[in-house]
Protein backbone atom coordinates (compact mmCIF):
# COMPACT_ATOMS: atom_id res chain seq x y z
CA UNK A 1 0.00 0.00 0.00
CA UNK A 2 2.80 2.30 0.87
CA UNK A 3 4.86 3.52 -2.33
CA UNK A 4 8.09 3.70 -0.37
CA UNK A 5 9.15 -0.04 0.30
CA UNK A 6 12.88 0.25 0.82
CA UNK A 7 15.36 2.17 2.38
CA UNK A 8 16.68 4.19 -1.11
CA UNK A 9 13.15 5.28 -1.54
CA UNK A 10 12.96 6.70 2.12
CA UNK A 11 15.97 8.55 1.01
CA UNK A 12 14.75 9.76 -2.29
CA UNK A 13 11.67 10.89 -0.33
CA UNK A 14 13.61 12.16 2.56
CA UNK A 15 15.79 14.41 0.27
CA UNK A 16 12.72 15.88 -1.95
CA UNK A 17 10.99 16.75 1.54
CA UNK A 18 14.65 18.45 2.40
CA UNK A 19 14.67 20.62 -0.88
CA UNK A 20 11.10 21.35 -0.83
CA UNK A 21 10.81 22.15 3.33
CA UNK A 22 13.80 24.43 3.13
CA UNK A 23 12.77 26.37 0.07
CA UNK A 24 9.22 27.82 0.96
CA UNK A 25 10.34 29.49 3.93
CA UNK A 26 12.02 31.56 1.19
CA UNK A 27 9.69 32.61 -0.61
CA UNK A 28 7.24 33.48 2.56
CA UNK A 29 10.29 35.71 3.50
CA UNK A 30 10.35 37.29 -0.13
CA UNK A 31 6.74 38.65 -0.13
CA UNK A 32 7.30 40.39 3.76
CA UNK A 33 10.39 41.89 2.60
CA UNK A 34 8.08 43.43 -0.39
CA UNK A 35 5.97 44.59 1.61
CA UNK A 36 2.78 42.58 1.67
CA UNK A 37 1.13 41.38 5.22
CA UNK A 38 2.30 38.36 6.39
CA UNK A 39 -2.31 37.51 7.42
CA UNK A 40 -2.11 37.48 3.14
CA UNK A 41 0.77 35.65 2.22
CA UNK A 42 -0.75 32.85 5.09
CA UNK A 43 -4.00 32.60 3.85
CA UNK A 44 -2.47 31.87 0.19
CA UNK A 45 -0.20 29.81 1.47
CA UNK A 46 -2.63 27.40 3.70
CA UNK A 47 -5.01 26.84 1.06
CA UNK A 48 -2.35 24.98 -1.94
CA UNK A 49 -1.21 23.36 2.07
CA UNK A 50 -4.81 21.70 1.89
CA UNK A 51 -4.41 21.10 -1.72
CA UNK A 52 -1.37 19.25 -1.80
CA UNK A 53 -2.55 16.86 1.01
CA UNK A 54 -5.85 16.32 -0.97
CA UNK A 55 -3.76 15.44 -4.32
CA UNK A 56 -1.51 12.78 -2.09
CA UNK A 57 -5.16 11.67 -0.79
CA UNK A 58 -6.49 10.75 -4.03
CA UNK A 59 -3.77 9.98 -5.73
CA UNK A 60 -1.08 7.80 -3.62
CA UNK A 61 -3.62 7.14 -1.03
CA UNK A 62 -5.54 5.44 -4.04
CA UNK A 63 -2.89 3.46 -5.60
CA UNK A 64 -3.40 -0.77 -5.65
CA UNK A 65 -5.91 -3.08 -4.23
CA UNK A 66 -7.76 -1.81 -0.55
CA UNK A 67 -7.32 -4.95 1.82
CA UNK A 68 -9.04 -5.44 5.27
CA UNK A 69 -5.10 -4.66 6.70
CA UNK A 70 -4.28 -1.66 4.96
CA UNK A 71 -7.67 -0.18 3.70
CA UNK A 72 -7.15 2.83 0.68
CA UNK A 73 -7.88 6.34 1.70
CA UNK A 74 -11.42 6.59 0.86
CA UNK A 75 -12.29 3.22 2.93
CA UNK A 76 -10.33 4.87 5.81
CA UNK A 77 -12.56 8.04 5.93
CA UNK A 78 -15.58 6.12 7.53
CA UNK A 79 -13.59 3.75 9.83
CA UNK A 80 -13.72 3.78 13.65
CA UNK A 81 -10.19 5.25 13.56
CA UNK A 82 -11.17 8.42 15.77
CA UNK A 83 -8.07 7.79 18.02
CA UNK A 84 -5.71 8.32 15.38
CA UNK A 85 -8.02 10.56 13.67
CA UNK A 86 -7.21 12.94 17.00
CA UNK A 87 -3.36 12.53 16.91
CA UNK A 88 -3.15 13.49 13.46
CA UNK A 89 -5.08 16.57 13.69
CA UNK A 90 -3.41 17.47 17.28
CA UNK A 91 -0.14 17.30 14.75
CA UNK A 92 -1.39 19.86 12.45
CA UNK A 93 -2.18 21.99 14.78
CA UNK A 94 1.27 22.44 16.41
CA UNK A 95 2.84 22.23 12.75
CA UNK A 96 0.28 25.06 12.03
CA UNK A 97 0.94 27.47 15.09
CA UNK A 98 5.00 26.86 14.12
CA UNK A 99 4.60 27.31 10.61
CA UNK A 100 2.61 30.85 11.28
CA UNK A 101 4.91 31.72 14.25
CA UNK A 102 7.72 31.15 11.95
CA UNK A 103 7.02 33.76 9.96
CA UNK A 104 6.71 36.38 12.41
CA UNK A 105 10.12 35.92 13.68
CA UNK A 106 11.84 35.68 10.16
CA UNK A 107 12.34 39.50 9.91
CA UNK A 108 13.34 39.66 13.65
CA UNK A 109 16.18 37.06 13.97
CA UNK A 110 16.42 36.13 9.92
CA UNK A 111 15.98 33.21 8.18
CA UNK A 112 18.85 30.94 8.35
CA UNK A 113 18.73 31.70 12.39
CA UNK A 114 15.49 31.12 12.85
CA UNK A 115 15.70 27.57 10.73
CA UNK A 116 18.45 26.79 12.93
CA UNK A 117 17.15 27.39 16.19
CA UNK A 118 13.98 25.59 15.17
CA UNK A 119 15.67 22.75 13.77
CA UNK A 120 17.82 22.10 16.76
CA UNK A 121 14.73 22.17 19.03
CA UNK A 122 13.20 19.62 16.91
CA UNK A 123 15.80 17.22 16.49
CA UNK A 124 16.67 17.28 20.25
CA UNK A 125 13.19 16.50 21.57
CA UNK A 126 11.26 15.81 18.37
CA UNK A 127 13.88 12.98 17.53
CA UNK A 128 14.39 11.81 20.69
CA UNK A 129 10.67 11.30 21.07
CA UNK A 130 10.31 9.35 17.81
CA UNK A 131 13.20 6.93 18.16
CA UNK A 132 11.23 5.76 21.50
CA UNK A 133 8.17 5.84 20.12
CA UNK A 134 9.54 3.74 16.43
CA UNK A 135 10.40 1.16 19.36
CA UNK A 136 14.05 2.10 18.32
CA UNK A 137 14.41 0.73 14.76
CA UNK A 138 17.25 3.28 14.02
CA UNK A 139 20.75 2.37 15.06
CA UNK A 140 21.22 4.42 18.10
CA UNK A 141 25.03 4.22 17.57
CA UNK A 142 24.34 6.33 14.32
CA UNK A 143 21.39 8.13 14.92
CA UNK A 144 22.18 10.51 17.86
CA UNK A 145 26.13 11.25 17.08
CA UNK A 146 23.73 12.66 14.39
CA UNK A 147 21.50 14.49 16.84
CA UNK A 148 25.47 15.82 17.97
CA UNK A 149 26.08 16.84 14.17
CA UNK A 150 23.15 19.37 14.78
CA UNK A 151 23.76 20.59 18.01
CA UNK A 152 27.01 21.65 17.14
CA UNK A 153 25.78 23.06 13.89
CA UNK A 154 23.06 25.06 15.93
CA UNK A 155 26.14 26.19 18.29
CA UNK A 156 27.49 27.45 14.80
CA UNK A 157 24.80 29.23 13.62
CA UNK A 158 24.31 31.27 16.96
CA UNK A 159 27.87 32.63 16.86
CA UNK A 160 27.18 32.90 13.01
CA UNK A 161 24.52 35.39 14.00
CA UNK A 162 26.20 36.97 16.73
CA UNK A 163 29.09 37.90 14.07
CA UNK A 164 26.82 38.91 11.39
CA UNK A 165 24.97 41.16 13.96
CA UNK A 166 27.84 42.39 14.78
CA UNK A 167 29.01 43.23 11.06
CA UNK A 168 25.62 45.18 10.77
CA UNK A 169 25.87 47.43 13.69
CA UNK A 170 29.71 48.46 12.42
CA UNK A 171 27.68 49.31 8.49
CA UNK A 172 25.06 51.46 10.43
CA UNK A 173 27.83 53.32 13.14
CA UNK A 174 27.83 56.32 10.77
CA UNK A 175 24.39 57.10 10.77
CA UNK A 176 22.71 58.88 13.48
CA UNK A 177 20.00 57.20 15.17
CA UNK A 178 19.67 55.45 12.20
CA UNK A 179 16.27 53.55 13.61
CA UNK A 180 14.43 56.72 12.85
CA UNK A 181 15.97 57.27 9.60
CA UNK A 182 13.80 55.23 7.44
CA UNK A 183 13.81 55.71 3.74
CA UNK A 184 9.87 57.36 2.83
CA UNK A 185 9.44 58.85 6.00
CA UNK A 186 10.63 62.10 5.04
CA UNK A 187 11.80 64.09 2.07
CA UNK A 188 15.63 63.39 1.46
CA UNK A 189 16.12 66.98 1.66
CA UNK A 190 14.65 66.99 5.11
CA UNK A 191 16.15 63.82 6.13
CA UNK A 192 19.68 65.66 5.08
CA UNK A 193 19.11 68.08 7.45
CA UNK A 194 18.18 66.10 10.46
CA UNK A 195 20.59 63.32 9.82
CA UNK A 196 23.57 65.00 8.79
CA UNK A 197 25.62 61.78 9.45
CA UNK A 198 23.81 59.87 6.66
CA UNK A 199 26.09 60.07 3.23
CA UNK A 200 24.85 61.73 -0.26
CA UNK A 201 25.01 57.98 -1.33
CA UNK A 202 21.87 56.63 0.61
CA UNK A 203 19.70 60.24 0.06
CA UNK A 204 20.57 59.66 -3.59
CA UNK A 205 18.93 56.77 -3.31
CA UNK A 206 15.41 58.10 -2.16
CA UNK A 207 12.69 60.18 -3.85
CA UNK A 208 13.57 63.47 -3.50
CA UNK A 209 9.79 64.28 -4.04
CA UNK A 210 8.25 61.74 -1.83
CA UNK A 211 10.88 59.82 -0.28
CA UNK A 212 9.58 56.37 -1.48
CA UNK A 213 11.18 55.67 -4.78
CA UNK A 214 14.46 54.00 -5.28
CA UNK A 215 16.24 55.36 -8.22
CA UNK A 216 19.17 53.14 -8.14
CA UNK A 217 19.28 49.82 -5.84
CA UNK A 218 21.44 50.23 -2.85
CA UNK A 219 23.80 46.92 -2.81
CA UNK A 220 23.70 43.70 -0.58
CA UNK A 221 24.95 44.00 2.52
CA UNK A 222 25.79 47.62 2.95
CA UNK A 223 23.78 50.25 5.80
CA UNK A 224 22.05 52.10 2.45
CA UNK A 225 20.57 48.17 1.85
CA UNK A 226 19.31 47.70 5.83
CA UNK A 227 17.40 50.72 5.58
CA UNK A 228 15.96 50.58 2.19
CA UNK A 229 14.65 46.82 3.46
CA UNK A 230 13.34 47.92 6.66
CA UNK A 231 11.31 50.94 4.75
CA UNK A 232 9.97 48.18 2.21
CA UNK A 233 9.22 45.22 5.00
CA UNK A 234 5.90 44.85 6.24
CA UNK A 235 6.80 43.88 9.73
CA UNK A 236 9.32 46.97 10.90
CA UNK A 237 12.39 45.62 13.52
CA UNK A 238 14.37 48.69 13.47
CA UNK A 239 14.32 49.66 17.21
CA UNK A 240 12.85 46.52 18.89
CA UNK A 241 14.13 44.09 20.84
CA UNK A 242 15.65 40.95 19.27
CA UNK A 243 14.00 39.11 22.25
CA UNK A 244 10.88 39.06 20.64
CA UNK A 245 12.01 37.56 17.46
CA UNK A 246 14.13 34.96 19.78
CA UNK A 247 10.77 34.34 21.84
CA UNK A 248 8.70 33.49 19.04
CA UNK A 249 11.51 30.97 17.32
CA UNK A 250 11.38 29.23 20.69
CA UNK A 251 8.04 28.83 20.78
CA UNK A 252 8.20 27.87 17.03
CA UNK A 253 10.42 25.19 17.58
CA UNK A 254 8.24 23.46 20.16
CA UNK A 255 5.30 23.34 17.95
CA UNK A 256 7.78 21.72 15.29
CA UNK A 257 9.33 19.03 17.63
CA UNK A 258 5.81 17.73 18.43
CA UNK A 259 3.73 17.52 14.99
CA UNK A 260 6.29 14.57 13.88
CA UNK A 261 5.78 12.61 16.97
CA UNK A 262 2.14 13.13 16.89
CA UNK A 263 1.76 12.15 13.31
CA UNK A 264 3.84 9.17 14.41
CA UNK A 265 1.14 7.87 17.06
CA UNK A 266 -1.55 8.61 14.26
CA UNK A 267 0.07 6.26 12.10
CA UNK A 268 1.44 3.32 14.24
CA UNK A 269 -0.57 3.33 16.93
CA UNK A 270 1.99 2.76 19.71
CA UNK A 271 -0.21 3.37 22.92
CA UNK A 272 -2.80 1.07 21.66
CA UNK A 273 -5.79 3.35 21.20
CA UNK A 274 -7.53 1.64 18.59
CA UNK A 275 -10.26 -1.19 18.93
CA UNK A 276 -9.13 -4.85 17.51
CA UNK A 277 -9.82 -5.37 14.52
CA UNK A 278 -9.30 -1.50 13.27
CA UNK A 279 -6.74 -0.96 10.25
CA UNK A 280 -3.97 1.73 11.31
CA UNK A 281 -4.65 5.14 9.56
CA UNK A 282 -2.44 4.98 6.32
CA UNK A 283 0.18 7.28 6.13
CA UNK A 284 -1.61 9.44 3.62
CA UNK A 285 -5.35 9.36 5.71
CA UNK A 286 -3.67 10.23 8.23
CA UNK A 287 -2.14 13.25 6.42
CA UNK A 288 -5.25 13.99 5.07
CA UNK A 289 -6.90 15.03 9.13
CA UNK A 290 -3.03 16.39 9.82
CA UNK A 291 -3.51 18.88 6.83
CA UNK A 292 -7.68 19.77 7.98
CA UNK A 293 -6.56 20.88 11.08
CA UNK A 294 -3.75 22.71 10.31
CA UNK A 295 -5.97 24.61 7.26
CA UNK A 296 -8.52 25.33 10.31
CA UNK A 297 -6.24 26.57 12.69
CA UNK A 298 -4.56 29.30 9.77
CA UNK A 299 -7.90 30.34 8.70
CA UNK A 300 -9.10 30.96 12.10
CA UNK A 301 -5.87 33.00 13.32
CA UNK A 302 -5.02 34.74 10.11
CA UNK A 303 -8.58 36.13 9.73
CA UNK A 304 -8.29 37.21 13.31
CA UNK A 305 -4.91 38.64 12.43
CA UNK A 306 -6.44 40.78 9.81
CA UNK A 307 -8.42 42.73 12.28
CA UNK A 308 -6.46 42.36 15.08
CA UNK A 309 -3.15 42.44 13.79
CA UNK A 310 -0.15 41.66 15.84
CA UNK A 311 3.67 43.63 16.05
CA UNK A 312 2.15 46.82 15.31
CA UNK A 313 1.14 45.69 11.70
CA UNK A 314 -1.90 47.52 10.29
CA UNK A 315 -5.45 46.56 10.10
CA UNK A 316 -6.49 44.77 6.70
CA UNK A 317 -9.60 43.10 6.01
CA UNK A 318 -10.75 39.89 4.00
CA UNK A 319 -12.09 42.10 1.44
CA UNK A 320 -8.83 43.75 0.88
CA UNK A 321 -6.84 40.01 1.21
CA UNK A 322 -9.14 38.79 -1.74
CA UNK A 323 -8.44 41.46 -3.93
CA UNK A 324 -4.40 42.12 -3.03
CA UNK A 325 -2.56 39.84 -6.18
CA UNK A 326 0.76 41.21 -5.69
CA UNK A 327 3.09 38.44 -4.89
CA UNK A 328 -0.11 35.65 -4.73
CA UNK A 329 1.26 33.41 -7.23
CA UNK A 330 4.17 32.62 -4.78
CA UNK A 331 2.31 32.13 -1.71
CA UNK A 332 0.35 29.33 -3.37
CA UNK A 333 3.24 27.56 -4.92
CA UNK A 334 5.07 28.11 -1.06
CA UNK A 335 1.97 26.25 0.27
CA UNK A 336 2.32 23.40 -2.23
CA UNK A 337 6.03 23.20 -1.65
CA UNK A 338 5.09 22.87 2.20
CA UNK A 339 2.33 20.83 1.96
CA UNK A 340 4.46 18.22 -0.63
CA UNK A 341 7.22 18.52 1.84
CA UNK A 342 5.26 17.38 4.61
CA UNK A 343 3.87 14.36 2.76
CA UNK A 344 6.89 12.81 1.67
CA UNK A 345 8.92 13.43 4.75
CA UNK A 346 5.90 11.54 6.26
CA UNK A 347 6.09 8.86 3.33
CA UNK A 348 9.78 7.99 4.05
CA UNK A 349 9.21 8.25 8.41
CA UNK A 350 6.72 5.24 7.55
CA UNK A 351 9.05 2.96 6.38
CA UNK A 352 12.36 4.22 7.30
CA UNK A 353 11.76 5.60 11.16
CA UNK A 354 10.31 8.78 11.90
CA UNK A 355 13.85 9.38 13.81
CA UNK A 356 15.48 9.29 10.40
CA UNK A 357 12.81 11.36 8.44
CA UNK A 358 13.65 13.82 10.92
CA UNK A 359 16.56 14.41 8.88
CA UNK A 360 14.83 16.97 6.81
CA UNK A 361 14.93 19.35 9.64
CA UNK A 362 18.65 19.96 8.04
CA UNK A 363 16.08 22.41 6.20
CA UNK A 364 18.10 25.39 6.93
CA UNK A 365 21.06 24.03 4.75
CA UNK A 366 18.37 25.19 2.09
CA UNK A 367 16.85 27.92 3.59
CA UNK A 368 20.22 29.34 3.95
CA UNK A 369 21.42 28.63 0.44
CA UNK A 370 18.59 31.03 -0.75
CA UNK A 371 19.36 33.34 1.91
CA UNK A 372 22.26 34.30 0.55
CA UNK A 373 21.82 33.99 -3.26
CA UNK A 374 17.99 36.18 -2.89
CA UNK A 375 18.35 38.03 -0.07
CA UNK A 376 22.08 38.92 0.45
CA UNK A 377 22.31 37.30 3.63
CA UNK A 378 25.99 37.05 4.94
CA UNK A 379 27.19 39.85 2.11
CA UNK A 380 29.67 42.10 2.69
CA UNK A 381 30.12 40.70 6.19
CA UNK A 382 33.64 39.61 7.86
CA UNK A 383 35.83 36.93 7.17
CA UNK A 384 35.45 35.54 10.87
CA UNK A 385 31.35 35.62 9.80
CA UNK A 386 32.30 33.41 6.54
CA UNK A 387 34.22 31.20 8.85
CA UNK A 388 31.72 30.00 10.77
CA UNK A 389 28.91 30.26 8.42
CA UNK A 390 30.78 27.50 6.21
CA UNK A 391 31.60 25.78 9.34
CA UNK A 392 28.00 25.30 10.22
CA UNK A 393 26.84 24.64 6.57
CA UNK A 394 29.34 21.86 6.47
CA UNK A 395 28.58 20.32 9.47
CA UNK A 396 24.27 20.56 8.35
CA UNK A 397 25.93 18.20 5.56
CA UNK A 398 27.54 15.76 7.93
CA UNK A 399 24.26 15.39 10.05
CA UNK A 400 22.03 14.79 7.02
CA UNK A 401 24.33 12.23 6.50
CA UNK A 402 24.48 10.85 9.69
CA UNK A 403 20.92 10.78 10.76
CA UNK A 404 19.96 9.17 7.20
CA UNK A 405 22.66 6.52 7.37
CA UNK A 406 20.60 5.68 11.13
CA UNK A 407 17.51 4.00 8.96
CA UNK A 408 15.72 0.87 9.75
CA UNK A 409 13.05 -0.73 8.56
CA UNK A 410 9.98 -0.95 10.16
CA UNK A 411 8.37 -4.87 9.91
Amino acid sequence: MYLVQSKGGAIVCMLLALLFLGTWPALLTLLERRGRLPQHTYLDYTITNLLAAVIIAFTFGEIGKSTLEKPNFIVQLSQNNWPSVLFAMAGGVVLSLGNLSTQYAWPFVGLSVTEVICASITVVIGTTLNYFLDDKINKAEILFPGVGCFLVAVCLGSIVHTSNAADNKVKLSNFSDYDKVIAGSKPASILKQTYPSVDKSSLGAMDIENGVGVKEKAKFGTADFLIELENKRSIKVFGRSTLVGLSITFFAGVCFSLFSPAFNLATNDQWHTLKDGVPHLSVYTAFFYFSVSCFVVAIFLNISFLYHPVLSLPKSSFKAYLSDWNGRGWALLAGLLCGFGNGLQFMGGQDAGYAAADAVQALPLVSTFWGILLFGEYRRSSRRTYIFLISMLFMFIVAVGVLMASSGHRK
